[in-house]
């Protein structure tokens, strides 16, 4: 069922409960009227009976005839023994439960529907006088041939409201819908094409106009992402190639076998590999970079200055040329422990790998934010925008090894993290990179250490 019909439906069923309790309360209202004015006019007749001199004759009399007849009802008087009296034009006896009891003052008057000889009728019993009781009786037949065309009447009235509920529910629908059938079309255009430019037209400010509107952002964010691991594929293909071209000659070479002196193979071999983990450390870093900002683990509270203290550590073993100063302030942030480690080591690679022999990394950690400062030569100002940029290197670091996504994968996992990175020329010489991330902060004694 579509969602225009179960709309339509919708309305249709909300119309048809409104007037079905309108008809009904309606009904109810004009039958309450109706036999009210009865049994007020019954109430009224009893007033004007007048108790024959000696009961149980029936030469009982009403006070005021009615203007042009009227309508006097049908009357019958009945003892406290049971004994019932009418006058001579009125042989069809009223049924007389109760009245008894009215009559002997055990029990109040009460009126009730009856039939009697197969007609429809309201009686009043009430106290005439001690040990007599009145009954009368008025026939509801003109009453309930009224309610019965009123039921009709309410009834045609309820059925046409439903249908004129249901096509103005269609329409309503139809046109409460009319931008989810745009975003259907829209959606469909995408699927079929992979155009992911489509948009959608906004108008208006209610829900649906803010649902097109969220929608227009997922395909801005779709398209980004798209046209970002086109990028990370062309990319990585042009970084592929070298390296896999100048191992498949090696290995062509080494092929050759006795051809190949001893001395130039084991040169050969040495440079495959060579390749073959630079290969390894570039497809691993894809591969980081392909997971986007997803985090492989939840982030916890992870001790900012305990981590960069380890990594300091590995980095000083792999790096013993490089003398690392550290400032550590304790510090605590919520991050992914693995992600976090892995973009402070490429801070500290690409730190070692610019420091000149015997050079001095200055590393520090404060309020969730890691700075690393080297003393090479510097980022020049073209260069600065666009040092955290996928494969991108500089001039001076083409011949340094290196696939220039150590510090892309550093700004990935900062805004995974919603955190920031950030590069400056420093005073003196070298290069200030910072990575900072939301923290709560827990200052206690400044450990300071050099390795």
């Amino acid at each position: 069922m579509s969602l225009r019909t179960r709309l339509t439906l919708v309305a249709a069923a909300a119309v048809a409960i409104a007037v079905a309790l309108a008809s009904a309360g309606a009904y109810v209202a004009v039958r309450n009227v109706l036999r009210g004015e009865v049994d007020d006019a019954l109430k009224a007749r009893a007033n004007d009976v007048r108790l024959p001199h000696r009961f149980p004759s029936p030469d009982f009399e009403l006070l005021e005839r009615p203007l042009l007849g009227g309508a006097p009802g049908y009357i019958q008087l009945v003892g406290a023994d049971g004994t019932a009296v009418r006058r001579e034009d009125a042989p069809i006896p009223l049924p007389s439960e109760g009245a008894r009891e009215v009559a002997a003052g055990t029990r109040k008057p009460f009126l009730e529907d009856a039939t009697v000889a197969g007609t429809h009728v309201r009686i009043l019993t009430t106290r005439l006088a001690p040990n007599v009781a009145v009954q009368i009786a008025r026939p509801l037949e003109e009453i309930d041939r009224t309610l019965r065309e009123l039921a009709i009447v309410l009834a045609l009235f309820g059925i046409g409201g439903i249908v004129l509920a249901a096509v103005l529910g269609r329409v309503v629908a139809q046109a409460a819908l009319a931008p989810v059938r745009r975003m259907r079309e829209v959606t469909r255009h995408v699927a079929t094409t992979q155009d992911l430019s489509e948009r959608l037209e906004v108008t208006g400010s209610d829900e649906l106009s803010d649902l097109a509107a969220d929608f227009n952002v997922m395909l801005g964010e779709l398209e980004r992402s798209l046209a970002a691991q086109r990028a990370l594929v062309a990319d990585a293909s042009h970084e592929l190639r070298t390296p896999l071209t100048s191992l498949r000659t090696n290995v062509e070479l080494l092929a050759r076998g006795a051809e190949v002196p001893a001395d130039q193979r084991k040169a050969m071999l040495d440079d495959a590999i060579a390749q073959i983990e630079e290969l390894t450390g570039l497809v691993g870093d894809v591969v980081e970079l392909a997971r986007g900002n997803r985090l492989d683990e939840a982030p916890s509270p992870v001790r900012l200055d305990e981590l960069v203290d380890a990594e300091v550590e590995r980095a000083a073993r792999h790096r013993p040329h490089v003398r690392f100063e550290t400032e550590l302030e304790p510090s605590t942030v919520s991050a992914s422990p693995s992600a976090l480690g892995r973009a402070v080591a490429n801070l500290l690679d690409n730190a070692a790998k610019w420091s000149p022999e015997d050079g001095v990394v200055e590393v520090r950690v404060r309020d969730g934010e890691v700075t690393v400062r080297d003393h090479g030569p510097g980022i020049s100002d073209e260069d600065m925008p666009r040092v955290f940029d996928r494969f991108y290197r500089a001039p001076d670091a083409r011949g340094l090894p290196g696939s220039g996504l150590g510090l892309a994968i550093v700004r990935q996992v900062a805004d995974a993290h919603g955190g920031r990175v950030g590069a400056m020329r420093a005073d003196g010489g070298g290069t200030i990179l910072r990575l900072e991330l939301p923290h709560t902060a827990v200052r206690e004694a400044t450990g300071a250490a050099t390795v």
